[in-house]
This record gives C-alpha cells, sequence and structure tokens, in this order.
C-alpha cells in the first residue's frame, strides 16, 4: 500500500481522496479502429507499452490494468516505461499520480499458467527497485492485483499470503545455515503487502461478492478495499438484463458491507462499448455513471480509445474522473432474482440455439491483440449444457454481424410486470435497447420468434440501413458456405457500430 490514500465513510456514502483512479485502461479487445502507434492491427507487447504512454499523457486515464495472462509476460513494464518517458514520469510518478494494476492468472481455472502468477508477484519487487532508483523514494510503482474469477475468500487470501509470505519473506532466509540472508546478499524487498482486488464474473461470486470481501478483509486493518464487477461475462451466461441485475445486487451488498465495517469497498465496473458488455462509450458516458450509482472506477476498453476521435475520448474520461460517487441505490433481490431466472432460461436457449452460427462466424473476426483472453465461465454453467462459445467480446461481435443484437435476446420471456420492474430499476433499459436495435436485421432467420414483437412493445425498431444491408450479406454467405469476404464485412459493419463486440 502506498499510505496516500485518506478514507471516511459517512451517511452511508463513501469518500476518497483522488488517490484511487476513476477510470481503468485495460486491454480488452473490442475496438474495430487500429490506432496509430501500432505496426499492426493486432496489437503486441511493445504496441502495449506504448498504449500504457498513450492513456497516461494523451486520454487522461490514471490506470492502467495490465493483463499477465494468455500472453508473455512482460515484467519490464515500469522500467520501459520509465526509461522511454522519464520527462513524462518524473512529473506524473508510477504508484501515486499514475497507477499500472496487474491481472494475474487464477491458478484453480488457468492452470497451464498458474505458475505465470507467482512469475509475476516475483516481479514486483524489482519493479520497486526500478521506481526507486529513478524517484529517489520508497513509493512502490506496483501495489495491485487482479483475481480473474474470483469464487471464494482463499482465492484472494492466497495470492496476498503468498506475495507476504513467500516472495518478501523469502528476504529473511539464510543462505546455507550461515548468518547472511537473502537481504543482505541482494536487497530488501518492498512493497510489504500488496493489495488484491477480487473480480467475480460469474452469477454466484457477484451475489456472494460482499461475504467473500468481508471475509476476506477480517483479519487485515485495510484502508480500502477494490471490488472488480464483471459486466461482459454475466452478460454472455445470463443475458443483458441479467448482468445489469446481477451488478446492481452486487453494489448494493457490497455498499452495506462498507457501512457495516467502515472500510471503503471501491467497485469497479467492467464496461465495454456494446450495450450487451456495458454501453460505455464518450457519448453515453453520464448515462452508465447514473446506471451504476456506488461504482468508483469504470473500464475504459479499446473501443472507447480507439473507435472515436481523440479530443471526445478524452473528454469522456475526463468527466469519469472528475464526477461524484454517488452511494448505491436499493434493489429487491428477491424480486430481481425471480426474473432473471425466468429470463435467463429463455436466453440460454436462444444463444444454444445460436451457438453454430457464433462458432462459424468466429474464426473471421479479426484480432485485436496477440494474445489469447483467458477462459470465461460459460463452459462452467450446467445450465448451458455442454455447449462451448468463444469469449464475450467474439460473441458479440459474431452476433451484430448477422444482425441479431445479442441484448434482445430472451426479451420474449418477460412479462408487463417484470418490464415495469426493469423500467424503475434498470435506469438505461430503453435507451441501452434503442441502441442495440438499430443494428437489428428484422428479416434475419436467425432471429428467434416472438422476440422482434417483445422488443417493439418496449422501443420502435429502425434499423441502420447500412448495417442491415451488410447483415443479409453475412446471412447470405453463411447459407451459401461462401465465408471468404466475411472479415471485411464484419469490420464495415464494426464501424458503423464504432465496437468490434
Amino acid at each position: 500500500m502506498t499510505g496516500t490514500t485518506t478514507t471516511t465513510t459517512s451517511n452511508h456514502q463513501t469518500n476518497l481522496t483522488h488517490d484511487i483512479p476513476r477510470t481503468m485502461s485495460t486491454q480488452h479487445p473490442d475496438n474495430v479502429t487500429t490506432p496509430f502507434f501500432a505496426a499492426n492491427p493486432e496489437l503486441s507487447g511493445e504496441d502495449e507499452v506504448r498504449e500504457a504512454f498513450y492513456i497516461f499523457s494523451h486520454l487522461g486515464c490514471r490506470e492502467q490494468m495490465w493483463d499477465c495472462e494468455g500472453k508473455e509476460v512482460d515484467n519490464f513494464v515500469v522500467k520501459k516505461l520509465l526509461s522511454r518517458y522519464p520527462e513524462y514520469f518524473h512529473k506524473n510518478q508510477l504508484g501515486k499520480n499514475r497507477l499500472l494494476t496487474l491481472r494475474v492468472p487464477n491458478p484453480e481455472f488457468e492452470r497451464a499458467e498458474a505458475k505465470i502468477l507467482l512469475e509475476t508477484l516475483g516481479s514486483i519487487p524489482r519493479s520497486y527497485d526500478i521506481a526507486s532508483l529513478f524517484y529517489g523514494d520508497e513509493t512502490p510503482p506496483i501495489f495491485e492485483v487482479i483475481l480473474p474469477m474470483t469464487t471464494s475468500y482463499s482465492s484472494i487470501d492466497n495470492i496476498y499470503q503468498y506475495y507476504r509470505d513467500f516472495v518478501v519473506g523469502q528476504q529473511h532466509q539464510r543462505l546455507g545455515g550461515r548468518d547472511s540472508t537473502i537481504a543482505d546478499w541482494i536487497g530488501s524487498f518492498h512493497p510489504d503487502r500488496i493489495n488484491v482486488i477480487p473480480l467475480f464474473e460469474d452469477r454466484d461470486g457477484m451475489l456472494n461478492a460482499a461475504s467473500i470481501v468481508r471475509r476476506y478483509m477480517q483479519d487485515k486493518n485495510l484502508p480500502y478495499q477494490r471490488v472488480f464487477l464483471a459486466r461482459s461475462d454475466p452478460a454472455v451466461n445470463y443475458g443483458q438484463i441479467g448482468a445489469i441485475l446481477l451488478n446492481k445486487i452486487a453494489l448494493w451488498n457490497l455498499s452495506k458491507l462498507s457501512d457495516e465495517t467502515g472500510v471503503p469497498i471501491c467497485p469497479i465496473i467492467g464496461a465495454g462499448s456494446a450495450p450487451f458488455r456495458g454501453n460505455l462509450r464518450p457519448d453515453t458516458v453520464q448515462r452508465v455513471v447514473q446506471e451504476y450509482p456506488g461504482a468508483y472506477t469504470f473500464t475504459i476498453q479499446s473501443a472507447f480509445k480507439y473507435d472515436y476521435p481523440l479530443s471526445e475520448a478524452a473528454e469522456g474520461i475526463r468527466f469519469l474522473e472528475e464526477r461524484s460517487i454517488e452511494p448505491a441505490t436499493y434493489i429487491d433481490e428477491e424480486e430481481s432474482l425471480i426474473l432473471l431466472d425466468r429470463y435467463s432460461a429463455e436466453y440460454q436457449k436462444q444463444i444454444i440455439a445460436l451457438a453454430p452460427m457464433i462458432n462459424r462466424i468466429a474464426g473471421h473476426i479479426p484480432g485485436r491483440r496477440k494474445r489469447k483472453l483467458h477462459i470465461g465461465l460459460f463452459g462452467y454453467s450446467r445450465s448451458m449444457g455442454e455447449v462451448s462459445l468463444p469469449r464475450a467480446i467474439t460473441v458479440t461481435a459474431a452476433l451484430y454481424s448477422i444482425g441479431i443484437p445479442p441484448e434482445i435476446l430472451g426479451m420474449n420471456a418477460l412479462t408487463p410486470d417484470d418490464i415495469a420492474f426493469l423500467k424503475s430499476t434498470y435506469v438505461n433499459f430503453e435507451s441501452d435497447m434503442a441502441d442495440a436495435v438499430r443494428f437489428l436485421n428484422p428479416d434475419s432467420v436467425f432471429l428467434p420468434q416472438g422476440v422482434a414483437q417483445a422488443v417493439e412493445e418496449i422501443v420502435p425498431i429502425r434499423p441502420d440501413p447500412e448495417h442491415q444491408e451488410i447483415a443479409r450479406r453475412i446471412e447470405k454467405g453463411l447459407a451459401a458456405c461462401q465465408m471468404e469476404s466475411f472479415t471485411d464485412l464484419i469490420l464495415q459493419a464494426g464501424h458503423i457500430r464504432k465496437f468490434l463486440g
């Protein structure tokens, strides 16, 4: 911990200094446009170092998530940033004014990459030494890590304890039974502790987020605790409405935990540009903030950064950074879960039927990062059967490309009472649906029966004619098994939407 964050709690609202950023740039590859600093459409490790500098210096984002799973890990990112951009980072200190936060593999799910976790944690003291020489002080440039697919208290605590006992703790070990310790030999290890940010991505994790975090905090004197709530994977698993309700339930429960413990809880919402994945774009920042009161930090994914003019992206980030944090609002969990169960059952039935088409198109969706994304929880959900689907961005891109916005799936399961409840709970219900149905092809053979009629009872369907024509061409190519030009068509449609998936 840096020791620079001061916290107080008052009247059910958490007040923190600006030391915790309110935007976090991520490496999610949902962009259509290639950034100017990249030599190829697929960003490599060196591109991502340049990206980190760009989001700090040009976009005004104060935190970069550095993904350490699914690719060759660059554990020298701190050294590269400080040596290549010394003037900037002398004025904007890593660990204070700008944060670099590592997302590490979860060894419970990613066995092939489990030991990358240990390598990554072991690199934190080395980054400290580099920054200490650069700045001449004791501020750690990296002091937080994100654990994806968190499902238990122990999964968070294992990382905390391993770093304390085996990364930092090894410095006290004696060499060969002599008096000399490892610290005497190669120097002491810092920081003494790291913060672990759990990322909850499935239904059980999000519903139990507060109780899991409560247990984790019990034996630790923490000035604050950040908690990451996924938005994309819950949408793939439980549908758009399911993801919204789960996020709102988690935000409310975490706010109660903060009030009960006196420890500020600072939630992060992992929102992308597609409505299905959060609908966070430079032109929707005010809407999204209204949707998630209680959220402290929002992710800034690739489409937000690269599919809009620099001035618009920077202004959207400025708004998010400067906004006040509103307290979370109450949501009826019991009624929400009754609605969610019925809606999700219909959504899952429909996406299972669409899975063969999604998987056919998936191979034609262009890559944007030279890495595989970490595994998702879709395959672990028993209610989804044996169906295998690609990651959320690819699922979203495939469905939009065929003219079936995933937001509309399962809508025919909603009753008038459900719709009334959603209009009072889901702030942007109608506007999000209107954004999505612009890209619907009402004539598609893939459109589930009854869905368009259900959607039209909520918002009028006025398709974008250019996007609809591209979707028709892709559908025609699927039927004729002529898929050579799909990538170009997918990119054309993505440019119209200003996001890939």
